[in-house]
């Protein structure tokens, strides 16, 4: 497939934009442009190869000399206006070979050839020359339920309109959003970059290279505008069961509206797409209700709330508490933090930092600038420290787990010592003395330097008692405060605790995962539960780094398989084998035991009641990528229809009563 030139006036940019755009680039990626639209492959070679990319940096010089710095953004201005002025692309549709090559290039280091066939689906989705979605036949009446209008959710119903599938959203809350809408409070953004953090069939000008609460808000809400969703979305709608029916293979999925309506919708396929990081969780310590200032987990922000020149309690010290305490360190007159361990937290160079006007041109007129860039930054935040997350058998050091992890220690400990400065005593309270990546890497956004400050004060004693005005912590001490927040995270090992699921014969979802020892193939499909998938289900989250995005149209592309499957063969119902399940747990735990996860220094939400991993994979990006990209029918039980009349009934039919 051809790539086009864009329009001449597209976005209103001219030449001299694009000039301006490029001085300000990412050299390494405009190399790659550049073998695009020349097909010289001399940019590939010296003296134009970059240095090795350390960390998680851009590194936009690409570590080249100023001299060569200036001939690649000179060539690349040049080719990329003789392109906009009609110039065909030389080289569109490189092949998997070359484009492991190139990025290995780009990155400055080697790149694995099994990671071709990635590259080249992620690339053409970026540039525009991925073929149509395939539309199905759907036989009357055949439809499906969405549960949840967050980011997976809202990515299902795109997956299910563009199959022509006719579906269902329901989201109990008034708006789009997911975890994003509910979580308002100061500081709240992504710690993955935001061109990552992206659905990759809907780009967006982004303003800041990590973004914020808002836009990422604003940008599901675009997806929604764009793609016409909202006319398939049910606001307001908490669904309470969803029961499975063998007699006709459909779902009986029971909903109530804010009114207290209740109705029972009646699909062949339902998608929960709730989430991980749902419900919040606040631990049940005595004396919460006795607290008489506001008291709240970080989920619950109130928009009203005035904390100027107030004593405020953080207790917890992960991801939220670490966006919250640098937003709010200024403008509160007492900061206690109650930390019950220390995070491992690396270096953050792009955090708040806008990107540049000039560069959001490039990103907006030049697709494939903009694909290289997020191909750049999938290996830089997903496979590339998976590798140095293996335990080596044998390895003494209990505070690290291998040769590479123990300079990883060295780096990030180095780090924090210069953040803290002359603070003896704080470098004792924040050190772990668990091996990095032991627990969710953390980004620093001025945590040390705010625990520096003389308003903030850090403590390593757990709560044991809230007071009328404060709280008690275990050491005995009282800590006043006017305001208590809870940043205590979620109850991730739960999954799909908002509603009761009953599956064939009856089988209750939170008996057959014991409460919290849940399970499921590929993450998304359980034994017993025949056409129930659950989108960022068990074991899916990337622990080494990654967009969970991206885990989830792995898996929504799985699913379309299967519905695509479902209805060409005239099924009923699929439900994966007992054994195909049963393998691929044992599998999972297999290699988590050989991981950084199940390392014993520390405890980790990573980790169920049992020391179980059940949210983490343990996987590589790609393997997931490979082992979802199409289903294979032999791995299920399947039930045919048992006759066209039968068919004919599954559909999307619905009682209504008030209860």
């Amino acid at each position: 497939m051809t790539v086009h030139a864009p329009s001449p006036v597209d976005a209103g940019i001219d030449d001299a934009a694009v000039r301006a755009a490029v001085a300000e680039a990412n050299v390494p990626t405009l190399l790659m442009v550049l073998v695009h639209l020349t097909g010289d492959l001399a940019w590939l070679e010296p003296p134009y190869q970059p240095t090795r990319t350390k960390g998680m940096a851009d590194h936009d010089d690409g570590g080249l000399p100023s001299e060569v710095q200036v001939t690649v953004r000179s060539a690349a201005a040049e080719a990329i206006v003789a392109w906009r002025r009609g110039r065909p692309m030389a080289l569109p549709n490189p092949d998997p070979e070359l484009l492991v090559r190139m990025l290995g290039v780009s990155m400055g280091e080697q790149v694995p050839s099994e990671y071709g066939e990635v590259l080249l689906e992620e690339l053409s989705a970026g540039i525009g020359t991925s073929p149509p979605p395939s539309r199905v036949q759907v036989p009357t009446g055949f439809s499906a339920v969405i549960i949840g209008a967050g980011i997976s959710g809202v990515a299902a119903a795109v997956k299910l309109q563009e199959l022509g599938i006719p579906f269902v959203v329901l989201e109990r809350a008034p708006a789009p959003g997911g975890v994003w809408r509910d979580n308002r409070y100061p500081g709240a953004g992504v710690d993955t970059p935001s061109h990552l953090y992206s659905y990759s069939f809907a780009t967006k000008d982004w303003t800041q290279y990590f973004a914020m609460r808002d836009e990422i808000v604003e940008y599901v809400e675009s997806v929604v505008d764009a793609r016409g969703l909202d006319a398939h979305i049910r606001y307001g709608c908490e669904v309470e069961l969803a029961e499975f029916d063998a007699e006709d293979c459909r779902w009986s999925v029971r909903v109530r509206d804010t009114t207290g309506s209740v109705e029972v919708l009646r699909p062949n396929v339902v998608l929960s797409c709730v989430g991980a990081f749902n419900p919040p969780v606040i631990p049940q310590v005595p004396g919460l209700d006795s607290f008489e200032g506001p008291l709240f987990h970080t989920a619950d922000w109130p928009d009203d709330l005035d904390i100027n020149d107030k004593s405020v309690i953080v207790v917890g010290s992960g991801a939220s508490a670490m966006q919250v305490v640098p937003a709010i360190a200024e403008s509160v007159a007492k900061l206690t933090i109650i930390q019950r361990s220390p995070q491992w937290v690396q270096p953050f160079e792009k955090l708040h930092k806008p990107v540049p006007d000039a560069l959001r041109v490039l990103f907006q007129a030049v697709p494939v600038y903009r694909a290289w860039y997020r191909l750049r930054l999938s290996w830089i935040f997903h496979d590339k420290l998976y590798q140095a997350l293996q335990r080596e058998p044998g390895w003494s050091d209990e505070r690290t787990i291998n040769a590479v992890n123990e300079m990883h220690r060295a780096y990030f400990t180095d780090y924090i010592r210069s953040e803290i400065g002359d603070r003896p005593d704080l470098l004792e309270k924040v050190v772990p003395s668990y091996p990095p990546f032991g627990k969710r890497m953390l980004q620093d956004n001025g945590w040390f330097k705010t625990l520096t400050r003389d308003n903030v004060e850090l403590v390593t004693a757990g709560v044991a008692e809230v007071r009328p005005d404060g709280v008690v912590t275990a050491d005995g001490v009282h800590h006043a405060g006017d305001v208590v927040v809870f940043a205590t995270g979620f109850d991730v090992v739960r999954f799909v605790s908002t509603f009761r699921v009953l599956g064939r014969d009856g089988r209750d979802l939170r008996q057959e995962w014991d409460d919290d020892d849940c399970r499921a193939y590929l993450g998304l499909t359980i034994h017993g539960f025949p056409n129930f998938f659950t989108v960022y289900g068990p074991n899916t989250q990337t622990g080494h780094g990654g967009s969970f995005i991206y885990t989830a149209e792995a898996q929504l592309n799985y699913i379309a398989s299967l519905i695509t499957a479902m209805v060409e063969q005239n099924l009923a119902a699929v439900e994966v084998r007992q054994d195909v399940y049963r393998e691929y747990a044992e599998t999972v735990d297999r290699m988590h035991e050989g991981m950084v996860w199940t390392h014993p220094a520390m405890t980790t939400y990573y980790r169920n009641s049992r020391g179980r991993v059940v949210a983490i994979s343990p996987f590589r990006n790609v393997d997931f990528w490979r082992m979802t990209r199409a289903a294979d029918l032999s791995e299920y039980i399947v039930v045919p229809q048992a006759d066209s009349a039968a068919a004919n009934t599954l559909g999307l039919s619905s009682t209504a009563s008030h209860q």
